[in-house]
C-alpha cells in the first residue's frame, strides 16, 4: 500500500488549500484514513481521520469548523480542505491508512501506512 499526499502550497491567512492524499497497491474500501501535521519543533499531532466507507468523520478542536474531509472512492482518494488557514496551521502535513478494525484511529500508532507528507505555510 503506498500513500501519496499532495496539494501543499503557500497562502496568506484566510486563505484556502485542499490536500489530496491517493491510495494505491490495495482497494479503498474500509480503510479509516487519516491526516497528521508537524510543525517545525513540534510533535506530529492528529489532524482527522474518517471511514472511507462510512460517513463519520473526527476532527481535532484547532481545525474543526474550518477543516473538511471527504473521499472519492472510485479514484482511491481522500482529500482535506482547509480554510480559514492561519500562521499557526503551518505544517508538514502527512495522511496514514489503518486497515484494521477497531475505534476510530487518533493515534499516530493505531496507523499502519503513511505518506511522505505535503508542506502548507500560511503566512501572515
Amino acid at each position: 500500500v503506498q500513500l501519496q499526499a499532495s496539494g501543499g502550497g503557500s497562502v496568506q491567512a484566510g486563505g484556502s488549500l485542499r490536500l489530496s492524499c491517493a491510495v494505491s497497491g490495495r482497494t479503498f474500501t474500509n480503510y479509516f484514513m487519516g491526516w497528521f501535521r508537524q510543525a517545525p519543533g513540534k510533535d506530529r499531532e492528529f489532524v482527522g481521520a474518517t471511514r472511507v466507507s462510512g460517513s463519520i468523520t473526527y476532527y481535532a478542536d484547532s481545525v474543526k469548523g474550518r477543516c473538511t474531509m471527504s473521499r472519492d472512492i472510485a479514484a482511491n482518494t481522500v482529500y482535506l480542505q482547509m480554510n480559514s488557514l492561519k500562521p499557526e496551521d503551518t505544517a508538514v502535513y502527512y495522511c496514514a491508512a489503518r486497515l484494521r478494525p477497531g475505534s476510530f484511529p487518533r493515534a499516530q500508532s493505531e496507523y499502519d501506512y503513511w505518506g511522505r507528507g505535503t508542506q502548507v505555510t500560511v503566512s501572515s
